[in-house]
């Protein structure tokens, strides 16, 4: 096997996301031949090298699991968390892989998660550039006007860059209504605060689907292994799309 980049390594060995291992390397937890590592960029051989992780010898793994998880509200997705709140990987109860969270979702957010130690999916599906869409249902405080829901659809500008067009659906019409949001995009809190800016509060958030996987019948707490079928769904999703997405009709 040829060297790659460390980080690649500690993502495709199922340790870590990309971006979560390049913290690990640049606070010196990551070793190769007895020999600490801290700088980006560095590459080794998973075969040839010994590369460990926190004092623990790296391996490929044996089997890559597919994992859809139903977070429940007040737990973190994390691996671990210093404040010892309960995390995602607290609820995988029986699975001896060891796999990470593909993705966030808010502490008081819920709904469905992936995860696997597949690290070269799990960065497709994370990555910018694929446009994987993403589908929540969201209670809101109050109602938006026909013209504020168009403007949600065609992007608002958040930090100084709009966001890309979305999907929005009234789904349940109340004082306190049920939206359905489709997202192309993952900014950190971004559905809060695309409401936000037209002066709405989210009660309550729940992905439902990401790209072709469904949440289904999973309860809080409950997780399943996706089905053959469903990781060559994901995986034909994944694919590199030629343009950009359209903007959703209502």
């Amino acid at each position: 096997m040829a060297e790659e980049r460390l980080q690649k390594i500690l993502s495709h060995a199922g340790v870590a996301s990309r971006r979560h291992a390049e913290e690990l390397i640049a606070e010196g937890r990551v070793s190769v031949n007895g020999a600490v590592v801290s700088e980006l960029g560095s590459k080794a051989d998973l075969e040839r090298d010994h590369i460990k992780v926190d004092g623990k010898l790296l391996h490929a793994p044996k089997r890559l699991v597919y994992i859809a998880l139903y977070k429940p509200d007040n737990t973190v997705t994390t691996v671990s968390d210093p404040q010892r709140r309960e995390t995602v990987m607290d609820l995988l109860h029986g699975v001896k892989e060891r796999v990470y969270p593909v993705g966030r979702l808010d502490y008081h957010s819920e709904g469905l998660l992936l995860l696997t130690n597949d690290g070269e999916m799990a960065n497709a599906i994370t990555s910018a550039t694929t446009h994987l869409p993403k589908t929540y249902v969201v209670k809101l405080n109050g109602t938006l006007s026909a013209e504020q829901e168009e403007r949600f659809r065609h992007g608002v500008p958040l930090s100084g860059k709009r966001t890309l067009p979305a999907g929005l659906k009234l789904i349940h019409a109340a004082q306190n209504p049920w939206y359905e949001v489709r997202l192309f995009e993952g900014r950190n809190h971004q559905i809060r605060m695309m409401f936000k800016h037209f002066d709405f509060l989210v009660e309550k958030l729940r992905r439902v689907r990401v790209g072709p996987i469904e949440l289904g019948p999973l309860k809080p707490g409950r997780f399943r292994h996706l089905t053959e079928d469903e990781v060559a769904s994901l995986r034909s999703a994944l694919k590199p799309k030629r343009a950009a997405p359209r903007r959703e009709a209502k």
